[in-house]
């Protein structure tokens, strides 16, 4: 099978097989990872790890706290502007794709936005650039990979003079290039792309950011109960958040953020020159714009897309079908997609091309 799920999606093989021993056995405890107590030194080790090798990961600073989460990424799109955003400030949104819509969406609920940027006009196809934002803002959000449209902000460094704190949703691709994490004010991500399995959510944000809103905040959206309590304010995600430890530990074997970056580039460029040499394959998004950990491309006969989407499945090819809001096709290339699978989609692209004439 090669998978190109956008999420949940493949993780190492190594960690499922070690996740799946401790699921019965948990380091020689004889308890499964799934009965220990959250408050035990044996999951308090777990965390910790976890923790210190996100950190590692990520060169964060000192101020700079790590947080597991309940919630998934959507729940932050409330939560963000809940703890930064007064209800007499504006904070700047830039919209790009469907996830940063529904993020200014829940922004109005606690101040005011300014939509300093689209490429609606487009159907997403594209990430726009020429845009100014107020010194005032309280913070810039943006999303740096767009899953359904596929585009990727590819120089996030065009953020860092804007003037403001930065909030970035990076749950499609955190982890997978180098950025500097230590510019932003915030960010969050959804695990179940290149951090673990779902079920969890990372939050890093700058302590320094936080406090600053006069509404009063309920005890679980508060990220500095959170922070005081060390992720275990409740009862935490335990199995997710092992699994995250595991998913940090092989990257860290494989070299690292600077290594996979490398072969995250590799995948992306086989496939994407693949496309192009291709006339039957349509890529969708702006040259300069594409993801590289969401490869979105079209057929324009919906004849030969559907044939080409059952030859894909009885070749063991998964989540190659488009999102529904986009149709066509879209393949997936996060940390853990072997080089291999891609290889295997790009020959029976070209096998079928080639049949279409």
């Amino acid at each position: 099978m090669h998978n190109f799920n956008a999420g949940p999606s493949i993780l190492p093989r190594e960690v499922f097989e070690e996740a799946s021993r401790s699921v019965l056995d948990f380091n020689g405890t004889g308890l499964s990872i799934l009965e220990i107590g959250h408050r035990t030194p044996l999951f308090q080790a777990v965390l910790d790890e976890a923790i210190a090798l996100l950190r590692e990961h990520m060169g964060l600073l000192p101020e700079q706290e790590v947080l597991f989460l309940h919630g998934g990424a959507s729940t932050q799109f409330m939560q963000v502007p809940m703890n930064l955003l007064d209800e007499t400030a504006t904070a700047a949104y830039t919209d790009t794709g469907v996830w940063a819509t529904k993020a200014i969406k829940e922004a109005k609920l606690f101040g005011g936005v300014d939509v300093v940027c689209s490429s609606k006009d487009s159907g997403y196809t594209y990430l726009p650039k020429e845009f100014t934002v107020d010194p005032s803002a309280a913070y810039l959000h943006f999303t740096t990979n767009n899953t359904i449209y596929g585009t990727q902000w590819q120089d996030l460094s065009f953020f860092y003079d804007k003037g403001v704190p930065l909030v970035a949703d990076m749950s499609s691709d955190i982890l997978s290039r180098r950025v500097d994490f230590t510019k932003y004010g915030l960010i969050y991500a959804g695990a179940q792309k290149n951090i673990g399995a779902a079920g969890v959510n990372v939050v890093v944000v700058n302590k320094e950011m936080l406090g600053k809103v006069s509404r009063p905040l309920p005890t679980m959206m508060d990220y500095r109960n959170h922070i005081e309590n060390g992720s275990l304010l409740n009862t935490p995600p335990v199995f997710s958040i092992y699994v995250c430890l595991l998913t940090l530990r092989w990257l860290k074997k494989a070299g690292g953020i600077a290594a996979i970056e490398k072969e995250n580039e590799r995948k992306a460029g086989l496939l994407y020159d693949t496309i192009d040499a291709l006339p039957l394959f349509k890529p969708r998004a702006a040259p300069e714009d594409r993801s590289r950990m969401n490869v979105c491309f079209t057929i324009e006969d919906p004849a030969v897309e559907a044939e080409f989407l059952a030859l894909c499945k009885e070749e063991g090819m998964v989540g190659v079908k488009g999102h529904r809001l986009s149709g066509g096709f879209r393949a997936s290339l996060y940390n853990a997609l072997p080089y291999e699978s891609v290889v295997a989609l790009t020959e029976l692209m070209r096998s079928f091309a080639q049949r279409k004439g």
